[in-house]
């Protein structure tokens, strides 16, 4: 994979090489572990702005896209005892999850772009995406039971710890500040 000037960042001809193979149908590649890492890869980058989103923005008021509105009623009607605050693998993953979730999914094919390209879906909503907390799922999926915690209020969980911290910083900061500034009156005295 060519860089530039030893950075491990693509170059532009290869972020266009690499946008174009990942627009092709997946039945072209078979198993290319080189378009599994670029998957893999954009999977993360997503993640990442996402968790990035919900801990700076009350994640209550936060529109993901603009059929929210229908894809959380459909969620709650077809999925209304699923518990979205920590998440069994089983109840999306298994034989009979997948035949409940199939048809969910494909309502939404030609309604949500990318319904089913595949995404990071955090475990335990109140966590980060680490590697035990996290799973692989169709972006419907990871739709459906974000929208769900946003508006039912379980990401507030995330955007209240890092606003927490943030704060627990700055009243330190403001400790740290008045107490030089009273070790100096200290010593001129």
């Amino acid at each position: 994979m060519e860089t530039t000037s030893g950075t491990a960042e693509p170059v532009p001809g290869e972020l266009a090489s690499v946008a174009h193979a990942l627009s092709l149908p997946a039945e072209s590649y078979g198993n290319d572990p080189d378009i599994e890492m670029a998957w893999a890869m954009k999977a993360m980058q997503h993640a990442e702005v996402y968790y990035k989103l919900i801990s700076s923005v009350d994640p209550q008021f936060l529109k993901l896209t603009k059929v929210d509105d229908q894809i959380y009623s459909e969620f709650r009607e077809n999925f209304e005892k699923l518990r979205i605050d920590v998440l069994d693998p089983e109840e999306l993953k298994s034989e009979s999850a997948k035949e409940k979730w199939r048809p969910f999914c494909l309502k939404f094919d030609g309604i949500v772009e990318d319904f089913n390209y595949g995404t990071l879906l955090r475990l335990d909503c109140s966590q980060g995406y680490t590697e035990e907390n996290t799973i692989f799922a169709p972006r419907i999926q990871f739709l459906a039971i974000e929208i769900a915690r946003n508006r039912e209020g379980y990401n507030k969980a995330v955007y209240t710890s890092v606003h927490d911290k943030e704060e627990e910083k700055e009243e330190g900061n403001h400790g740290r500040e008045k107490g030089t500034d009273s070790g100096r009156a200290e010593e001129k005295g």
